[in-house]
């Protein structure tokens, strides 16, 4: 089994990336193949909602950047985690963007019972704030949110002030621990039960109806 693991931070081994490691290093003691992907430092545009992902039936962004190299991976990966620093009380806007094309795009990929996870750093404050946005791409998409003990987040301008935030490092212990534990009996539940039976989609525009 595999999780996949993403670094939306500008910096490549900053506060996010050792949040992840001590993530990663968990998963792997339970039997889990990770991969860190740097994302943060690529020049990554928003969607421009033109649709081609799914006019065309390529299911890829029209922009050919990391987005298209990470749909693939996140089509066969058991879990997807998204870590980002909080900027403004929110994610880093590289992050938003990466995650609003992939999602978007990969609308055909059947994410169903795909472990999901996001793991925020901040100096201060914002984290929480951060922590909801990013957990909403999952919660549309069918896959089930890994817990904690605590909020999925850590503490520190610095990687070595996040070392230091010892209830954080625990916290990203405990999550990586949760995750096996979640991905393998979803496993085990597939084999037996299978997946959750699904109804065509329904879309409704809901507008004012105007004489």
């Amino acid at each position: 089994m595999k999780a996949l693991l993403v670094n939306g931070s500008p910096r490549a081994k900053g506060c996010t990336y050792t949040a992840l490691t001590e993530l990663a290093k968990t998963l792997e003691a339970e039997g889990i193949e990770t991969e860190i992907i740097h994302v943060g430092n690529k020049d990554v545009r928003g969607c421009i909602a033109c649709r081609k992902c799914h006019s065309t039936g390529s299911g890829k962004c029209v922009f050919d950047d990391i987005v298209n190299e990470v749909a693939p991976k996140l089509a066969e990966a058991d879990a997807f985690v998204i870590g980002s620093p909080v900027y403004f009380a929110s994610p880093a806007g590289g992050v938003v963007s990466f995650l609003d094309r992939l999602f978007f795009s990969t609308l055909n990929t059947d994410k169903t019972m795909k472990v999901g996870a996001a793991v925020v750093s901040c100096r201060r404050g914002g984290n929480t704030a951060t922590f909801d946005m990013l957990n909403k791409y999952f919660t549309m998409n069918g896959m089930p949110i890994v817990s904690s003990q605590y909020w999925n987040m850590v503490y520190g301008g610095r990687p070595e002030e996040v070392l230091e935030d010892k209830e954080g490092l625990q916290t990203m212990r405990t999550l990586g621990r949760n995750m096996a534990f979640l991905m393998k009996s979803i496993q085990m539940g597939k084999e037996k039960l299978g997946l959750p039976e699904k109804e065509p989609a329904i879309f409704t525009n809901f507008h004012n109806n105007i004489s």
